[in-house]
């Protein structure tokens, strides 16, 4: 008899571990994507004042705001991929830039201009290793009418896909100002294409 108990209630434990468990995996899953799409919000990117008082009013100033057609990218249509693998890392990468703000190392105008260069950098490299993907959310490379393009654009874009470049490679100052590129050693014009 008493075995017969034991062995009841160690499976009741064992089911209601599982189902613990479970409950406990979706109640996370949940969070965990909630907490994602929070932060993938403009209000949330803007929320910093090194943002608001530096790239946002920039941003504000360029077609990716406001346009002929009302379609607008923001923040994170353009630094945070879609779909949940990358999303993820990128969030984890981003994890350095919340060290930045805790540490005040772009707390002021000032500070953000002598810093700016270094940010850029990093999110041209960024951008290039992933083939400018965030970009390819809304441009498809394949659905370009050429025709319709100005004479100056059409034979750049056709060109520049027959090398092998990306959107980042010629269109890095569409979204924010430029830093100043007269720091860039050599090497880095060349490797950021401003040669």
């Amino acid at each position: 008899m008493f075995e017969r108990t034991k062995r009841f209630l160690s499976q009741r434990s064992v089911i209601t571990v599982i189902i613990l468990g479970f409950v406990l995996g979706i109640v996370f899953w949940g969070g965990l994507n909630t907490a994602l799409e929070l932060t993938n919000q403009e209000a949330f990117c803007i929320s910093c004042h090194e943002m608001k008082d530096n790239v946002y009013p920039e941003y504000q100033q360029t077609i990716h705001y406001q346009n002929r057609t009302g379609v607008r990218a923001t923040c994170p249509d353009c630094h945070v991929p879609k779909d949940w693998t990358h999303k993820v890392i990128r969030k984890i990468e981003a994890s350095r830039e919340v060290f930045h703000k805790i540490m005040g190392t772009v707390d002021t105008p000032k500070k953000f201009r002598e810093y700016r260069l270094t940010m850029a950098k990093s999110e041209w490299r960024r951008m290039k290793s992933v083939d400018s993907r965030e970009c390819r959310n809304c441009h498809n490379f394949n659905s370009m009418d050429y025709s319709l393009q100005s004479r100056r654009a059409s034979p750049q874009h056709i060109k520049g896909f027959e090398d092998g470049k990306t959107c980042i490679d010629c269109h890095k100052g569409i979204a924010h100002k430029l830093p100043d590129i007269r720091q860039l050693t050599p090497e880095e014009r060349k490797e950021f294409n401003f040669d």
